[in-house]
């Protein structure tokens, strides 16, 4: 089993617009409610494609119940720690061709009763886990090594985790002694990493930086560039990942897919080239939908076929 961690979890609500006027009444021409948080689209992809898993983090009040509501009704697996605050909405204004503003709220604050009966909770889920997923930001009341922690609990078990965060969250497990498998982030986050300002063009940067000591503990790094593709480490050698032009309907979610497609391609044992090819399709196929996290599972070979991998030395 596949177990997904999403320790702030939302309400998204997409809203589009033709054009987003500052200081005007907008009007949504559609609008999409999804049980959201960054683990909980990874875990919809994970479930689309036929893959046991179950999805564990924090929830409250009745936007912790809509959410409930919406897994149960996609007959997702969910066992989550009940939580006495309320959680959060993430709202997302996609506009003017294809431009994306986002308004995200903290989170409830986590007391310390709750933290400690979740890593409860968590630790007794390890035993029936064969891989972690944990994505996304840490709710308010947790501070930035939480993720630590629970890395450091899947370790103690042999149990892998792929860790997709970002800031002092991502700074604190590069540095812990308990090492995630893998860390996905994109260029500007791997950049913040060691101070460096980097884009995703800039691939020869990206390139060098994976090889310094730095990252050498860790056995994986997916590095997002977007449109054009990864750069990915594992062990000392790096790849370089192609990807085809596709009809994006939207791009939300799509680096959760692609996390999906990691931990799919991992705990199924298969060999780096093939891992790396699953994670680049099922992010395309999600931006190929209209919903967040969602892909077509009778798509995948297809575009799994037209995605390029290849050593770089």
């Amino acid at each position: 089993m596949i177990l997904t961690v999403t320790m702030n979890p939302s309400i998204d609500m997409a809203y589009d617009l033709d054009h987003l006027q500052i200081d005007q009444v907008n009007r949504a021409k559609a609008v999409n409610k999804t049980a959201g948080g960054k683990g909980l689209n990874v875990t919809r992809v994970i479930h689309q494609m036929g893959y046991d898993v179950t999805a564990t983090g924090l929830l409250g009040g009745k936007f912790g119940e809509y959410i409930l509501e919406k897994l149960t009704a996609e007959q997702i697996t969910a066992d989550f720690t009940k939580i006495s605050g309320e959680t959060r909405n993430s709202i997302a204004l996609l506009h003017d061709g294809g431009k994306q503003t986002e308004v995200l709220e903290k989170g409830p604050k986590i007391t310390a009763i709750e933290r400690a009966t979740f890593l409860k909770d968590f630790d007794l889920l390890l035993d029936k886990s064969d891989l972690v997923t944990i994505s996304g930001s840490l709710p308010q009341g947790l501070s930035p090594d939480f993720y630590t922690e629970l890395i450091k609990l899947a370790t103690q078990k042999n149990v892998a985790i792929l860790l997709d965060t970002s800031g002092a969250s991502l700074a604190a497990a590069v540095k812990s002694d308990s090492l995630p498998l893998l860390i996905k982030p994109n260029a500007a986050e791997l950049g913040a990493l060691v101070n460096k300002k980097i884009d995703d063009q800039d691939t020869e940067e990206v390139a060098r930086l994976l090889r310094t000591p730095t990252f050498a503990k860790l056995k994986w790094i997916s590095t997002s560039l977007g449109s054009n593709g990864a750069i990915v480490k594992y062990g000392d050698q790096l790849y370089r990942a192609e990807i085809p032009k596709v009809a994006a309907v939207s791009p939300v979610g799509s680096g959760d897919a692609s996390l999906a497609g990691l931990a799919v391609g991992i705990s199924q044992h298969r060999e780096p080239v093939d891992v790396i090819k699953t994670s680049m399709t099922l992010g395309m196929l999600n931006a190929m939908e209209a919903a967040t996290g969602c892909v077509d599972p009778k798509k995948f070979q297809k575009y799994f076929d037209l995605v390029k991998v290849f050593k770089i030395n």
